[in-house]
């Protein structure tokens, strides 16, 4: 079963789609323009099944969750976000998947939680200690509302231009332009700080002890595997990285078989298959 929700966190209203019953997995989508978490991980939770607990939030300044008042938008608020999210939602221990910006929150979020978060699956991640902003990555948060933008913002998000359909970009424009007012205040130039903001320091790194899944696309251009998941390799106590070649940024709409059974293995020793 798939429902929508509203979830009060601290105050402020956190706009959430649940699906499944099991283990819970926390799913943190990324930072473009347009994003919402049911858009980021609904070809996931498709080929993940029912078998888990998937809760996909939109995170404060994207889709339908408001920035909290007296806020901005970064890694702190997305982080005490998520975790309050999970203790609303009377959740103790659960996984968490996140997909670029949301891979940088989920480890913050596993090295807050050590004794909440059991597993990490970081996709396409930033937060890799001293990661500069990709020219990519620039563009895509600078990318104007509307049918160019979003054309363009998705060409540069995938390998295989096919993946770049008119339904695609008109459903992305439409986000784009809903979400515009909220989004044009997280990311203004210069936006190398923001980068900087979502940058893991090796101290907070040390404190993930949870077993972390790494999946990148040979071919990421965003958050090129060379400087966002290689560094983290020195830095993290339980970790692997899996490589998908002919693979851009998004390796869950790319490959979703691949990615799918990736996620069910890893995911699944929690409950010893």
């Amino acid at each position: 079963m798939t429902a929508f929700r509203t979830v009060t966190v601290d105050g402020s209203p956190v706009h959430v789609l649940e699906s499944g019953t099991g283990p819970a997995v926390l799913m943190l989508h990324g930072s473009g323009p347009g994003t919402t978490g049911s858009g980021a991980w609904a070809t996931t939770a498709r080929a993940l099944g029912t078998s888990w607990r998937l809760v996909a939030p939109d995170q404060a300044g994207f889709g339908r969750t408001p920035i909290p008042a007296g806020s901005r938008g970064g890694l702190r608020l997305w982080t005490e976000q998520a975790a309050g999210l999970m203790d609303a939602l009377g959740v103790e221990h659960y996984a968490v998947a996140g997909h670029s910006m949301g891979g940088a929150v989920a480890l913050a979020l596993a090295a807050a939680r050590p004794r909440q978060v059991t597993r990490v699956v970081a996709v396409s991640t930033m937060g890799a200690p001293g990661a500069p902003l990709s020219a990519e990555l620039d563009a895509i948060w600078a990318a104007p509302a509307g049918l160019p933008g979003a054309r363009d913002m998705l060409s540069r998000l995938v390998l295989d231009q096919a993946l770049v359909t008119e339904s695609a970009v008109a459903a992305r424009a439409a986000a784009m332009r809903a979400g515009a007012a909220a989004f044009a205040s997280l990311f203004p130039p210069p936006r190398a700080r923001w980068a900087d903001d979502l940058t893991l320091s090796a101290q907070t790194l040390a404190r993930v002890r949870a077993p972390v899944l790494l999946v990148h696309g040979a071919e990421d251009r965003v958050t090129p595997l060379g400087t966002a998941a290689l560094p983290l390799l020195e830095h993290l106590a339980d970790v692997r990285l899996h490589v998908l070649g002919r693979c851009g940024h998004v390796p869950a709409l790319e490959h979703p078989h691949d990615f799918g059974r990736l996620l069910s293995c890893f995911l699944g020793r929690e409950r010893g298959h």
